[in-house]
């Protein structure tokens, strides 16, 4: 199982990871920028890696995360999350067209409501997504 996500990790870096990650380096580095926002751009570091390599992992939500998070995320999806969403939308578009590229589509708009509300959550291995809940 490994090896076959290793193919499709790979496979996923060259068509779409690599602008998605960068997109997600870019808001990290506004929000470094910004100071205040910097736990912001931790967060999108944090999905930025997951976003360049996401098969064998998923995000599960913290058990510590409560309203702070909620009010972060708010504030997250003014600013950045919704250009991010609209990245992942539209290139799941042309991975759609190509009868390959459609699981890569798939994924990529399952990865919208973490790039919309990604405080509050962390990335796991796949394996350890049950025993992390």
């Amino acid at each position: 199982m490994k090896l076959i996500e290793l193919i499709l990790n790979i496979l996923w870096l060259v068509f779409c990871g690599i602008w998605m990650a960068i997109g997600y380096v870019i808001a990290a580095v506004i929000c470094f920028v910004l100071i205040v926002t910097i736990p912001f751009g931790v967060a999108s570091l944090r999905i930025a890696g997951y976003v360049l390599w996401p098969f064998g992992r998923t995000t599960v939500e913290r058990r510590d995360a409560g309203a702070p998070s909620f009010v972060g995320n708010i504030i997250w999806v003014v600013f950045a999350g919704w250009w991010l969403a609209l990245g992942h939308l539209l290139t799941s578009i042309p991975l759609f067209i190509s009868i390959i590229g459609i699981p890569f589509g798939w994924a990529n708009l399952k990865l919208i409501p973490i790039s919309l509300m990604p405080l509050g959550r962390e990335v796991v291995p796949t394996d350890a997504r049950f025993g992390a809940r």
